[in-house]
């Protein structure tokens, strides 16, 4: 088995952001003459350094409040131990107690607030006060600095997380991507570095969309958290979908006499096979019983994903199938072929043969309507989308605008990003 050439992530611009953050912090520090202790400046920021605009600014939020609350709390538990006898000399497991009874008013205001993320921040500056500064010759100030430390450090994680280079951007481009080995891993997953970008460049106008041979089930995991604004090409360019409203854009099917025709040809030769047909925006997968044991192995497989639905009975002629699929061995297809072509399919279907990557020596028959094609659906979101060009990605020689190495999957959005920030 060939080795997998191992690539090291990019170094990407947040990583960039919180050294910069940490530096700032260590700057202000210095102009404060050292009143403040940047430990605690430099958490905020890095706290506050997060991948979205979004999440930058709800961390702050829970970072200020959390802030506050552990501030009065630490205040008043520090007037507590400045009014006890002996202060100085109080006893250990008395403080002890104290502070660890304060624990629960705090969590608690944190949700009578409805702010419970903010808790963890909120026990950490109070223990900070009480725990190592509740002896201090003047406490008060450190509340008051730690306060502002706090703060100093929320301000610089905001602004250098929001700060943007201006760049003019390429909105007259539609970029469209392949999935399988070309924008995800053999492990179904995109990388963090290309979730990242691609959701800030669509965020921010990136006209984006994928292409594949897979059924919009099948792209609910990987896509998972990718902010699409564009319909997806799915099912070999049978079908456009919207991901976001769960819905289809546009569907060839097949038409009732050619779909009976092909359905009767199946069934004659016992060739297995899946019916897809699209119901209320629903795909629905029909089947039957078979000796075909990879056949059987896939009803099993899939048949359980709460995204699929597969149903055990022949297909209803009333409604319009979208595809066929079949596996059969290899060494069966070519003869397979040479019937659908004597009878006259080949002229009225788009028929394609891909081998098994799962099931080693067998291949998938796919039957489409003749129109179901990557392009056709390519030309009609050239119309919705009113751009001038498109640039294509994937990994067959010859078929792409750009070529990507199977393996290689930063290798899209690092293009993208040179293309579309110019």
């Amino acid at each position: 088995m060939d080795k997998k050439k191992f690539r090291l992530p990019p170094i990407g611009l947040r990583i960039i952001k919180s050294a910069a953050a940490v530096f700032m912090c260590y700057i202000i520090d210095l102009l404060r003459a050292g009143n403040g202790i940047v430990f605690y400046s430099q958490l905020s920021a890095l706290w506050c350094m997060q991948d979205y605009t979004a999440e930058t600014k709800r961390n702050a939020v829970q970072r200020t409040i959390g802030t506050i609350i552990g501030a009065i709390y630490g205040l008043i538990v520090l007037i507590i131990f400045s009014r006890l006898p002996i202060a100085e000399n109080i006893v250990p497991i008395v403080k002890a107690v104290i502070i660890a009874l304060f624990i629960v008013p705090i969590i608690y205001t944190t949700v009578v607030l409805n702010k419970k993320n903010a808790s963890y921040f909120s026990c950490v500056v109070f223990l900070s006060i009480v725990v190592n500064h509740g002896n201090d010759i003047n406490p008060y100030i450190f509340v008051i600095n730690r306060v502002l430390d706090t703060m100093i450090g929320i301000a610089v994680g905001v602004i250098l997380n929001l700060f943007k280079f201006r760049r003019k951007k390429n909105f007259d481009t539609l970029f469209i991507s392949g999935l399988d080995d070309t924008l995800i891993n053999e492990n179904n997953n995109m990388s963090a570095y290309s979730r990242v970008e691609l959701n800030r460049m669509i965020d921010e106008g990136l006209k984006f969309t994928i292409s594949t041979i897979r059924t919009p089930a099948s792209l609910i995991e990987p896509l998972s958290g990718i902010r699409l604004k564009l319909p997806v090409i799915v099912m070999d360019g049978a079908a456009l979908y919207n991901i976001q409203e769960k819905k289809f854009e546009k569907v060839y099917v097949i038409a009732n006499d050619t779909a009976t025709a092909m359905r009767e040809f199946l069934i004659n030769r016992s060739i297995s096979f899946f019916t897809n047909i699209v119901i209320d925006d629903t795909i629905l997968i029909y089947y039957g019983d078979s000796d075909n044991e990879m056949y059987n192995r896939i009803v099993a497989k899939l048949r359980k994903s709460p995204y699929r639905n597969y149903i055990k009975r022949p297909a209803p002629e009333s409604e319009t199938v979208v595809y066929y699929m079949a596996i059969e061995h290899k060494e069966k297809i070519p003869a397979i072929l040479r019937e659908l072509k004597t009878a006259g399919f080949e002229e009225k279907l788009k028929i394609t043969v891909m081998d098994s990557n799962e099931y080693k020596g067998y291949s998938y028959l796919r039957i489409y309507n003749h129109n179901a094609s990557k392009q056709n659906m390519i030309d009609y979101l050239l119309e919705t989308t009113e751009v001038n060009t498109v640039t294509t990605f994937g990994t067959v020689p010859g078929k792409y605008t750009h070529l990507i190495t199977p393996g290689d999957s930063n290798a899209v959005v690092r293009t993208i990003k040179h293309a579309f920030e110019r």
